[in-house]
């Protein structure tokens, strides 16, 4: 038996360490593997007679242990998995913001009076546009309002008003999505008067810094800088009276050429106005009709300033200090409005009462037409109230039947007549119809009162020349001859009669056919550049003078036919898809118009409406 080597009694206790070049790894025969064979030793070799001794009790094992199983998880995978979760978020973001162009750029903040810090989400700086923003406190709370600079000039574009209310519902989800709404739109569509929680007034998001406000002297020179103009406001009045808590202001700007839209709206804005208890003004900076005051009189004007400019907002509707305007149509009189003020509970026209009672309020505030025209209607309406005006002896007057005819780019509802007119004659007939309707048997006996019938006849309001000339209406009254738009044959003829509006008599332009948005737009221009522009919108060049003085002749003429017409007729023929027609009933008033039958409307089976949106 070979000696055994102990070392127990030895007096030093020494371990061996192998050196850190030395290689313990096994022979590959004793880890009964094949070595390689050369060329000279591939048919013998002693290499399966040779192998490594067994390993030293002091020199580490070459049979590796077994590992532990670890319950978790090692730290450095957790971090490895936790550095690629955060990396895949960041490129996302990072892939996000470069798609979205208009998205969330690194935020500024304000520290508060009262220690109450917010952000706005957008840019380093305040947009010089405007535009709604979203502000988040350090809580993670988010508001938002409605940026304008206060040196932007007033009023806004028609598209800049437009683009505002979109990016309003927009921003006002997104921050309603952040508190936690799933459908942040669903109440919102549906009441009208429905007051976002977070939302600032722009008067708030100034006292809370969030905002760079107008005060005192700095105000003064804002309203120099800027273009806007309220009818009927004074600058005096800006150190004699206080700026109004709650205001609405109508601006009289629209794509569209005609004027009844615009008057209809300004009507309703006006009522609406009044029933929420704000302050009304109208802005006329850049209406197409001229001045406001030459062809209505000025407005009544609240006891308190208009606001700074930049607090007038499109929306949403609980801002403080509204503005409504052609562009906003569908935020202020859309679905929310009719859901809010149309009488759910009746079918037929007494559905409407609520919104025609709104104009009504409008039309008695304001329509009041100038100096020159107001006199001339009012003893235009006596003229034709005493022709018809009998004898004494007689039972009954005669009936006065106004008919307001609408050609031009308009064509009516009824499907039979939509890609043209209705027909002169029905018009000719349902005026008889009406005649006889009143006389037929309006004597004491019962009998027909034919003194009655020779003293009724057919007042006629058009904007084409030659409905006045055609075989049914060629004995009938012109609505008003103050102002008249002259056809083709007229300015031939070089009519010197002032009263006969025309254009160039060089050009021999005429209105036949009616009322076209071509021909209103290129008023006062060249026909060399009227053959270009006959396709195009408004034109973007200032008008000139006398464009401007064309444009309020027509207007004028206007407003004057559906004021004879409203206040002089018994009853009134026309189309509900002409928006004079509907005017008109709402100067006739509610019982005489509705009650009584006396506003007929022969462009197929239509109720009586505000707006067609």
């Amino acid at each position: 038996m070979p000696p055994t080597l102990d070392l127990s009694q030895s007096t030093h206790a020494k371990m061996i360490v192998s050196p850190p070049r030395l290689n313990l790894r096994r022979a590959a025969s004793y880890q009964h593997e094949k070595a390689p064979l050369s060329a000279t030793s591939s048919r013998f070799s002693f290499n399966h007679l040779m192998f490594s001794p067994p390993p030293s009790p002091g020199l580490p094992a070459l049979v590796p242990r077994p590992r532990k199983l670890s319950t978790g998880p090692r730290p450095s995978r957790v971090a490895r998995v936790i550095a690629w979760v955060f990396g895949l978020a960041l490129v996302v973001f990072l892939f996000r913001a470069v798609i979205q162009k208009n998205g969330r750029v690194p935020v500024v903040g304000w520290v508060l009076d009262n220690h109450e810090e917010f952000e706005m989400v957008g840019q380093y700086d305040l947009p010089d546009f405007p535009t709604p923003i979203a502000v988040t406190d350090r809580n993670g709370r988010s508001k938002w309002t409605v940026s304008i600079p206060p040196t932007y000039t007033f009023p806004l574009t028609v598209k800049e008003y437009s683009d505002i209310c979109s990016k309003c519902k927009e921003v006002a989800a997104h921050v309603k999505e952040l508190h936690g709404y799933t459908n942040p739109l669903q109440h919102d569509q549906t009441d009208y008067y429905y007051e976002d929680p977070y939302f600032l007034d722009v008067s708030d998001a100034e006292k809370r810094g969030l905002l760079p406000g107008v005060e005192g002297k700095a105000w003064k020179v804002t309203a120099q800088a800027q273009d806007g103009h309220l009818v009927g406001d004074k600058a005096d009045g800006l150190v004699e009276k206080s700026v109004c808590k709650t205001s609405l202001t109508f601006v009289l700007e629209s794509a569209d050429a005609g004027l009844g839209p615009t008057l209809m709206m300004l009507w309703m804005a006006y009522g609406l106005a009044q029933k929420e208890k704000r302050s009304f003004f109208i802005d006329d900076s850049r209406w197409a009709y001229g001045d406001y005051t030459a062809i209505f009189k000025a407005p009544p004007m609240p006891d308190c300033n208009p606001p700074p400019r930049h607090e007038m907002l499109p929306c949403p509707h609980n801002a403080r200090h509204l503005v409504v305007s052609a562009a906003t149509t569908s935020e202020t009189f859309g679905k929310s409005f009719n859901a809010k003020y149309e009488n759910s509970h009746r079918n037929n026209v007494d559905r409407e009462r609520p919104i025609y009672d709104l104009a009504r309020v409008g039309y008695e505030a304001l329509f009041h037409l100038n100096d020159e025209d107001q006199p001339y209607v009012e003893n235009r309406v006596k003229e034709l109230r005493a022709m018809a005006k009998v004898t004494e002896g007689n039972y009954n007057d005669g009936v006065i039947i106004g008919v307001h005819i609408r050609h031009g780019d308009l064509h009516p509802y009824e499907y039979q007549y939509n890609g043209a007119y209705i027909p002169l004659n029905l018009y000719w007939q349902r005026s008889k119809e009406l005649v006889e309707e009143v006389h037929n048997f309006s004597t004491p006996l019962g009998g027909e009162d034919l003194v009655a019938k020779q003293h009724s006849f057919a007042i006629v309001a058009s904007d084409d020349p030659d409905v006045h000339e055609s075989e049914e209406f060629s004995g009938s009254l012109r609505a008003q001859e103050q102002i008249k738009l002259a056809s083709k044959q007229h300015i031939q003829k070089a009519n010197p009669d002032k009263s006969v509006m025309h254009k160039f008599v060089d050009e021999t332009f005429g209105w036949e056919g009616g009322f076209f948005a071509s021909m209103f737009w290129n008023l006062g221009r060249s026909t060399l550049n009227n053959a270009n522009a006959a396709g195009a919108i408004q034109p973007t060049l200032r008008p000139s003078a006398e464009t401007m003085r064309l444009r309020g002749l027509i207007g004028r003429a206007y407003m004057m036919d559906l004021a004879v017409l409203g206040q002089a007729s018994d009853a009134v023929i026309c189309t509900m898809s002409a928006m004079g027609c509907r005017l008109i009933a709402v100067i006739m008033g509610w019982e005489k118009a509705m009650e009584e039958g006396k506003w007929v409307n022969i462009d197929g089976d239509f109720q009586w409406t505000a707006l067609s949106l």
